[in-house]
């Protein structure tokens, strides 16, 4: 009985809407529960709604839109690419860069690894989502700045995220 925009808006923004659930849950118990042990537990609750509400700002702001080719499984450190004409794998560890391509219809990550030609996935793509827990884990990952980037009006790809080992130019002996 809802409407297909607002169950989409929604959905983007769940885990925002229940961090601000679980704020208004704490803040309720902090100021009027009248004092003793409630009391205190709902600062508590509301410190833990308020990061849950940051993080699923985050979250939301990363999810561009659904419905766009292919799909994208996350296990164990490895993102799969199930699409339509490619695909393939990408290890977590292996990745030696992470790219934005905003000039693609849809816009597309690629993941760059040794050896291999980068992995094309748009942003669209159904469990496209699941990336954003994935490319947390990248050490050194701006997240404000992949977010910032993902909304820019650019057509030119941009480096999110490089290895460390390949910030290096030269090698040095000592």
């Amino acid at each position: 009985m809802i409407r297909p925009e607002a169950q989409a808006a929604l959905s983007q923004w769940r885990e925002a809407l229940f961090g601000a659930g679980v704020l208004a849950l704490g803040l309720y118990w902090a100021f009027f529960t009248g004092g003793g042990l409630l009391h205190w537990i709902g600062y508590v609750v509301a410190i833990a709604g308020i990061l849950l509400l940051i993080a699923g700002i985050q979250r939301g702001r990363f999810r561009v839109g659904s419905g766009g080719p292919g799909i994208v499984q996350v296990v164990e450190g490895r993102i799969t690419y199930f699409g339509p004409l490619s695909g393939g794998v990408a290890d977590l560890d292996g990745l030696t860069a992470l790219t934005l391509d905003p000039g693609g219809k849809p816009a597309h990550w690629l993941l760059h690894q040794t050896g291999q030609p980068p992995l094309a996935i748009p942003l669209t793509a159904e469990g496209a989502d699941a990336l954003f827990d994935a490319f947390a884990t990248l050490p050194g990952l701006q997240t404000e700045r992949m977010l910032a980037e993902m909304r820019r009006a650019s057509k030119r790809p941009v480096t999110i995220w490089q290895a460390a080992s390949c910030n290096s130019t030269h090698l040095r002996l000592h």
